[in-house]
């Protein structure tokens, strides 16, 4: 790899970072008058502005979190391949978790995760969209939907490894790795809901 390309890589890569970075939600609930830092949950995603700014602007949030991630991943894709897309949409996702904007914060990934993934596998964008929507419909949580999609991501992982589904071991590698980066985001959640069950 020559000069050329490590600095293209490096450029893309710094790009999609910033992008993942931008926080739509705290942009847009400070045109309100609002911060998402001190209400609801705390936390700057889609979910937490659909529940302080009302759904619509949840919705509006979660949309552009989604092209955060489809966006970059796809144009990379497309001009470099399926490696620079994987590298890429890892570096989305990861700029909107921990946005340099917000002083490290950022949201849980979810939204930019599953446009990273459309950006480069449609079919497993829509397994992931399927078992979250069951989730949800089934527990009336959100966060279920977002766990139990970031372990279809990890099953989709298994069954290519085991060719059972279309793909290369990079594929499985990068759909275990932001599945399991999701499930990360989510331990609170696990957590209070077991304690909840299961304690007194």
């Amino acid at each position: 790899m020559n000069a050329g390309s490590v600095l293209a890589w490096a450029g893309g890569l710094l790009a999609a970072f910033l992008i993942g970075s931008l926080n739509p939600a705290t942009m847009i609930a400070r045109l309100l008058g609002k911060d998402l830092a001190s209400s609801g949950s705390g936390n700057p995603g889609a979910t937490n502005a659909g529940r302080v700014l009302g759904r619509k602007w949840g919705v509006v949030v979660g949309v552009l979190d989604v092209l955060k991630g489809l966006v970059p991943t796809f144009v990379a894709g497309h001009l470099f391949g399926a490696h620079a897309a994987y590298a890429v949409g890892i570096a989305a996702v990861l700029g909107h978790i921990w946005s340099p904007f917000l002083k490290g914060r950022g949201g849980k990934g979810v939204a930019t995760t599953l446009g990273a993934i459309l950006g480069v596998h449609p079919w497993v964008a829509l397994v992931v969209v399927v078992v979250f929507a069951v989730a949800v419909l089934l527990t009336r949580w959100v966060a279920a939907g977002s766990i139990f999609g970031a372990l279809a991501m990890i099953v989709v992982a298994v069954l290519i490894w085991t060719g059972h589904a279309p793909g290369d071991v990079w594929t499985g590698l990068w759909l275990m790795g932001i599945g399991l980066l999701i499930l990360g985001r989510h331990k609170n959640n696990v957590v209070g809901w077991w304690r909840q069950r299961h304690l007194p």
